[in-house]
Protein backbone atom coordinates (compact mmCIF):
# COMPACT_ATOMS: atom_id res chain seq x y z
CA UNK A 1 0.00 0.00 0.00
CA UNK A 2 1.40 3.12 -1.20
CA UNK A 3 0.33 6.74 -0.25
CA UNK A 4 1.41 10.82 -0.20
CA UNK A 5 0.53 13.32 2.37
CA UNK A 6 1.22 16.89 2.05
CA UNK A 7 0.72 18.08 5.71
CA UNK A 8 1.64 16.07 8.86
CA UNK A 9 -0.78 13.69 9.98
CA UNK A 10 -1.74 12.08 13.85
CA UNK A 11 -2.42 8.72 14.20
CA UNK A 12 -1.42 7.24 11.13
CA UNK A 13 -1.50 3.18 11.64
CA UNK A 14 -2.53 4.17 15.22
CA UNK A 15 -4.41 0.67 16.15
CA UNK A 16 -6.32 2.61 18.77
CA UNK A 17 -7.22 5.40 16.40
CA UNK A 18 -6.61 7.65 18.95
CA UNK A 19 -8.49 5.76 21.87
CA UNK A 20 -11.69 6.19 19.76
CA UNK A 21 -13.90 4.14 22.50
CA UNK A 22 -12.74 6.74 24.90
CA UNK A 23 -13.43 10.56 22.79
CA UNK A 24 -14.48 9.32 19.61
CA UNK A 25 -12.73 11.73 17.90
CA UNK A 26 -11.06 9.44 15.00
CA UNK A 27 -13.23 6.95 13.46
CA UNK A 28 -11.62 4.70 11.87
CA UNK A 29 -13.71 4.97 8.83
CA UNK A 30 -12.22 8.30 7.97
CA UNK A 31 -10.29 9.09 5.00
CA UNK A 32 -7.32 10.14 6.13
CA UNK A 33 -6.64 14.22 5.16
CA UNK A 34 -4.10 15.85 2.62
CA UNK A 35 -3.68 12.03 0.44
CA UNK A 36 -2.20 12.72 -2.92
CA UNK A 37 -4.32 10.85 -5.52
CA UNK A 38 -5.77 8.01 -3.01
CA UNK A 39 -8.29 7.91 -0.68
CA UNK A 40 -7.12 5.29 1.98
CA UNK A 41 -9.08 5.45 6.06
CA UNK A 42 -6.98 4.78 8.79
CA UNK A 43 -8.23 1.63 9.28
CA UNK A 44 -7.27 1.00 5.71
CA UNK A 45 -3.41 1.29 6.85
CA UNK A 46 -4.03 -0.66 10.09
CA UNK A 47 -5.58 -3.41 8.45
CA UNK A 48 -2.53 -3.85 5.90
CA UNK A 49 -0.31 -3.88 8.60
CA UNK A 50 -2.26 -6.37 10.81
CA UNK A 51 -2.16 -8.84 7.26
CA UNK A 52 1.38 -8.52 8.02
CA UNK A 53 1.71 -6.92 4.71
CA UNK A 54 3.90 -3.47 3.93
CA UNK A 55 2.40 0.70 4.40
CA UNK A 56 4.79 3.01 2.67
CA UNK A 57 4.12 6.38 3.41
CA UNK A 58 5.93 9.73 1.92
CA UNK A 59 5.27 12.84 3.77
CA UNK A 60 5.69 13.62 6.97
CA UNK A 61 4.11 11.57 9.82
CA UNK A 62 2.82 13.39 13.35
CA UNK A 63 1.96 11.89 16.56
CA UNK A 64 1.62 8.58 17.60
CA UNK A 65 2.61 7.01 14.53
CA UNK A 66 2.07 3.18 14.89
CA UNK A 67 0.12 3.47 18.37
CA UNK A 68 -0.02 -0.15 20.10
CA UNK A 69 0.90 -1.90 16.52
CA UNK A 70 0.47 -5.56 16.79
CA UNK A 71 -1.54 -6.00 18.93
CA UNK A 72 -5.24 -7.56 18.84
CA UNK A 73 -6.78 -5.22 21.03
CA UNK A 74 -9.88 -6.40 23.22
CA UNK A 75 -11.43 -2.97 22.72
CA UNK A 76 -12.43 -3.99 19.17
CA UNK A 77 -13.19 -7.76 20.11
CA UNK A 78 -9.82 -9.00 20.00
CA UNK A 79 -7.88 -11.17 22.67
CA UNK A 80 -5.37 -8.37 23.72
CA UNK A 81 -2.38 -10.34 22.90
CA UNK A 82 0.31 -9.63 20.80
CA UNK A 83 -0.54 -10.50 16.92
CA UNK A 84 1.94 -10.71 13.61
CA UNK A 85 2.44 -7.36 11.98
CA UNK A 86 3.53 -5.85 8.75
CA UNK A 87 6.47 -3.55 7.56
CA UNK A 88 5.70 0.45 8.17
CA UNK A 89 7.82 3.12 5.91
CA UNK A 90 7.74 6.67 6.16
CA UNK A 91 9.93 8.40 3.48
CA UNK A 92 9.91 11.84 6.11
CA UNK A 93 9.99 13.08 9.27
CA UNK A 94 8.16 11.49 12.22
CA UNK A 95 6.76 13.37 15.06
CA UNK A 96 6.84 12.40 18.97
CA UNK A 97 5.00 8.82 20.63
CA UNK A 98 5.93 6.89 17.54
CA UNK A 99 5.45 3.52 18.31
CA UNK A 100 4.01 3.65 21.58
CA UNK A 101 2.51 0.62 22.74
CA UNK A 102 3.98 -1.34 19.97
CA UNK A 103 4.47 -5.00 20.28
CA UNK A 104 5.10 -6.59 16.93
CA UNK A 105 5.96 -5.01 13.45
CA UNK A 106 8.62 -3.09 11.90
CA UNK A 107 9.32 0.57 11.58
CA UNK A 108 11.71 2.21 8.82
CA UNK A 109 12.08 5.78 8.78
CA UNK A 110 13.94 8.11 6.09
CA UNK A 111 13.89 11.35 8.05
CA UNK A 112 14.01 12.73 11.88
CA UNK A 113 12.47 11.66 14.47
CA UNK A 114 10.95 13.62 17.47
CA UNK A 115 11.13 12.44 21.56
CA UNK A 116 9.58 10.89 23.23
CA UNK A 117 9.15 7.92 21.24
CA UNK A 118 7.44 4.41 22.33
CA UNK A 119 8.18 0.87 23.25
CA UNK A 120 10.56 0.35 20.65
CA UNK A 121 14.20 0.28 19.61
CA UNK A 122 16.83 1.22 16.73
CA UNK A 123 18.59 -1.86 15.04
CA UNK A 124 21.17 -2.15 12.33
CA UNK A 125 18.56 -1.51 9.08
CA UNK A 126 17.99 -3.87 6.10
CA UNK A 127 17.11 -1.37 4.24
CA UNK A 128 19.74 1.43 2.72
CA UNK A 129 18.36 5.01 3.72
CA UNK A 130 16.37 4.18 6.56
CA UNK A 131 16.40 3.38 10.50
CA UNK A 132 14.91 0.72 11.01
CA UNK A 133 12.74 0.36 14.91
CA UNK A 134 11.75 -2.84 16.43
CA UNK A 135 9.31 -3.66 19.58
CA UNK A 136 11.33 -3.86 22.52
CA UNK A 137 8.56 -6.17 24.24
CA UNK A 138 9.46 -8.27 20.73
CA UNK A 139 12.93 -8.42 21.43
CA UNK A 140 12.86 -9.63 24.79
CA UNK A 141 10.45 -12.53 24.45
CA UNK A 142 11.91 -13.34 21.09
CA UNK A 143 15.00 -12.26 20.88
CA UNK A 144 16.55 -9.88 18.48
CA UNK A 145 17.42 -12.52 15.20
CA UNK A 146 19.82 -11.33 13.17
CA UNK A 147 19.18 -7.70 13.79
CA UNK A 148 21.81 -5.63 15.71
CA UNK A 149 21.05 -2.82 18.65
CA UNK A 150 22.24 0.41 17.86
CA UNK A 151 23.81 2.09 20.93
CA UNK A 152 22.16 -0.31 23.64
CA UNK A 153 22.64 -3.90 24.70
CA UNK A 154 20.39 -6.98 24.99
CA UNK A 155 22.05 -10.35 26.91
CA UNK A 156 20.19 -12.74 24.88
CA UNK A 157 20.50 -15.23 27.29
CA UNK A 158 19.28 -13.56 30.53
CA UNK A 159 16.86 -12.04 28.70
CA UNK A 160 18.34 -9.08 29.30
CA UNK A 161 18.31 -5.09 28.08
CA UNK A 162 20.06 -1.99 28.68
CA UNK A 163 18.98 0.88 27.23
CA UNK A 164 21.44 3.96 27.80
CA UNK A 165 21.37 5.71 24.45
CA UNK A 166 19.45 8.50 26.50
CA UNK A 167 16.08 8.51 24.50
CA UNK A 168 12.86 9.22 26.09
CA UNK A 169 10.77 6.48 26.05
CA UNK A 170 7.07 5.50 27.03
CA UNK A 171 5.32 2.47 27.27
CA UNK A 172 8.74 0.10 27.60
CA UNK A 173 8.04 -3.22 28.11
CA UNK A 174 4.34 -2.64 27.29
CA UNK A 175 2.36 -6.19 27.36
CA UNK A 176 5.12 -8.08 28.20
CA UNK A 177 4.41 -11.74 28.94
CA UNK A 178 8.28 -13.44 29.54
CA UNK A 179 10.80 -13.18 32.40
CA UNK A 180 12.90 -10.61 31.22
CA UNK A 181 14.30 -7.55 32.26
CA UNK A 182 15.09 -3.65 30.94
CA UNK A 183 17.42 -1.38 32.85
CA UNK A 184 16.52 2.51 31.53
CA UNK A 185 19.79 4.24 32.62
CA UNK A 186 17.88 7.77 32.23
CA UNK A 187 14.10 9.04 32.85
CA UNK A 188 11.01 7.38 30.88
CA UNK A 189 8.12 8.57 29.56
CA UNK A 190 4.90 7.58 30.56
CA UNK A 191 3.27 4.33 30.85
CA UNK A 192 6.77 1.77 31.88
CA UNK A 193 5.27 -1.76 32.29
CA UNK A 194 1.90 -0.48 31.23
CA UNK A 195 -0.19 -3.90 31.16
CA UNK A 196 3.12 -6.10 31.50
CA UNK A 197 2.65 -9.77 33.39
CA UNK A 198 6.15 -10.55 34.05
CA UNK A 199 9.62 -9.03 33.45
CA UNK A 200 11.09 -6.36 35.60
CA UNK A 201 12.09 -2.84 34.51
CA UNK A 202 14.73 -0.97 36.50
CA UNK A 203 14.44 3.03 36.31
CA UNK A 204 17.31 4.37 37.08
CA UNK A 205 15.50 7.73 37.31
CA UNK A 206 12.44 9.31 36.98
CA UNK A 207 9.38 8.06 35.32
CA UNK A 208 5.86 9.93 33.59
CA UNK A 209 2.45 9.56 34.57
CA UNK A 210 1.27 5.71 34.09
CA UNK A 211 4.11 4.16 35.61
CA UNK A 212 2.92 0.47 36.21
CA UNK A 213 -0.53 1.60 35.28
CA UNK A 214 -2.61 -1.36 34.82
CA UNK A 215 0.20 -3.64 35.56
CA UNK A 216 -0.78 -7.20 35.69
CA UNK A 217 2.44 -8.82 37.08
CA UNK A 218 6.15 -8.46 37.37
CA UNK A 219 7.93 -5.47 39.03
CA UNK A 220 8.30 -2.07 38.08
CA UNK A 221 11.19 0.28 39.82
CA UNK A 222 12.24 4.01 39.67
CA UNK A 223 14.48 5.14 41.65
CA UNK A 224 13.66 8.62 40.97
CA UNK A 225 9.71 10.39 40.90
CA UNK A 226 7.32 9.29 39.21
CA UNK A 227 3.72 11.30 37.50
CA UNK A 228 0.51 11.11 38.74
CA UNK A 229 -1.58 7.87 38.72
CA UNK A 230 2.12 5.60 38.93
CA UNK A 231 -0.41 2.11 39.62
CA UNK A 232 -3.66 2.88 38.79
CA UNK A 233 -5.55 -0.13 37.95
CA UNK A 234 -3.29 -2.53 38.79
CA UNK A 235 -4.54 -6.39 38.90
CA UNK A 236 -1.42 -7.83 40.17
CA UNK A 237 2.71 -7.28 40.50
CA UNK A 238 4.59 -4.96 42.15
CA UNK A 239 5.74 -1.29 41.82
CA UNK A 240 8.70 0.10 43.86
CA UNK A 241 9.15 3.66 43.91
CA UNK A 242 11.22 6.47 45.70
CA UNK A 243 8.64 8.87 45.47
CA UNK A 244 5.50 9.83 42.98
CA UNK A 245 3.30 13.07 42.27
CA UNK A 246 -0.22 12.24 43.31
CA UNK A 247 -3.10 9.76 42.65
CA UNK A 248 -0.93 6.59 43.48
CA UNK A 249 -2.78 3.90 43.01
CA UNK A 250 -6.02 5.19 41.51
CA UNK A 251 -9.03 2.26 40.92
CA UNK A 252 -6.16 -0.60 41.79
CA UNK A 253 -7.74 -3.95 41.61
CA UNK A 254 -4.56 -5.90 43.22
CA UNK A 255 -0.60 -5.58 43.64
CA UNK A 256 1.55 -3.85 46.21
CA UNK A 257 3.28 -0.04 45.77
CA UNK A 258 6.33 0.28 47.44
CA UNK A 259 7.59 3.85 48.14
CA UNK A 260 10.25 5.58 49.78
CA UNK A 261 8.68 8.80 50.74
CA UNK A 262 5.51 8.94 51.53
CA UNK A 263 2.93 9.24 48.76
CA UNK A 264 -0.35 10.75 47.97
CA UNK A 265 -2.90 7.96 47.00
CA UNK A 266 -6.02 7.77 45.63
CA UNK A 267 -9.04 4.95 46.83
CA UNK A 268 -8.93 1.93 47.56
CA UNK A 269 -5.47 2.18 48.04
CA UNK A 270 -4.17 2.17 51.87
CA UNK A 271 -1.15 2.49 53.51
CA UNK A 272 -0.19 -0.94 55.06
CA UNK A 273 2.32 -2.62 57.25
CA UNK A 274 5.42 -3.38 55.99
CA UNK A 275 6.87 -6.92 56.51
CA UNK A 276 9.91 -8.85 56.58
CA UNK A 277 9.16 -10.51 53.31
CA UNK A 278 8.58 -6.72 51.92
CA UNK A 279 11.44 -6.08 53.05
CA UNK A 280 13.48 -8.56 51.47
CA UNK A 281 11.58 -8.19 48.11
CA UNK A 282 12.78 -4.11 48.26
CA UNK A 283 16.32 -5.76 49.30
CA UNK A 284 16.74 -8.05 46.25
CA UNK A 285 15.64 -5.53 43.81
CA UNK A 286 17.32 -2.18 45.10
CA UNK A 287 20.77 -3.59 47.17
CA UNK A 288 19.13 -1.23 50.27
CA UNK A 289 20.23 -2.47 53.45
CA UNK A 290 17.39 -4.28 56.00
CA UNK A 291 16.97 -0.75 58.16
CA UNK A 292 15.92 1.07 55.10
CA UNK A 293 14.07 -1.20 52.96
CA UNK A 294 11.93 -1.08 56.42
CA UNK A 295 11.70 2.14 56.14
CA UNK A 296 9.48 2.39 53.04
CA UNK A 297 5.92 2.86 53.07
CA UNK A 298 3.77 0.19 51.78
CA UNK A 299 0.06 0.81 50.11
CA UNK A 300 -1.90 -1.68 48.93
CA UNK A 301 -5.78 -2.97 49.14
CA UNK A 302 -6.88 -3.73 53.04
CA UNK A 303 -9.48 -7.06 52.14
CA UNK A 304 -11.76 -8.57 54.43
CA UNK A 305 -11.88 -12.26 55.60
CA UNK A 306 -15.07 -13.84 57.16
CA UNK A 307 -14.37 -15.16 60.68
CA UNK A 308 -16.46 -18.12 62.61
CA UNK A 309 -16.51 -17.10 66.64
CA UNK A 310 -16.55 -19.87 68.78
CA UNK A 311 -20.04 -19.35 69.71
CA UNK A 312 -21.11 -19.85 66.10
CA UNK A 313 -21.46 -16.00 64.73
CA UNK A 314 -19.69 -14.94 62.18
CA UNK A 315 -18.42 -11.68 61.84
CA UNK A 316 -15.64 -9.69 59.25
CA UNK A 317 -12.63 -8.77 59.91
CA UNK A 318 -9.41 -6.79 57.82
CA UNK A 319 -6.65 -8.15 56.65
CA UNK A 320 -3.83 -6.79 54.61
Amino acid sequence: MFLTIKNRIDNLCDYTYNFTWQNNILSPGSVIPFQEGTSYTFKDLVDELRKGKEVRITGDAGKRLGYSMGVDLKHFGGTGAPEKAGRLYIDGNVASEMGMGMVSGVIYIKGSIEEPVGNVVEVSSDEPGYRKFRSITEILCKGPGKDKLIKNSFNERKRALVLDDGILRGTVAVRCTCDASVTIEGNAYNGTGLLMQKGVVHIRGDAGMNTGAHLDGGVVLVEGTTGEFAGAYMKKGVLILNDAAGYAGANLKDGVIFSKKKVKTSPPVEELVISQEDARLIMKHLGTGHVEAMSYHKYGLIKEKLVRMRDGSVVVRKIE
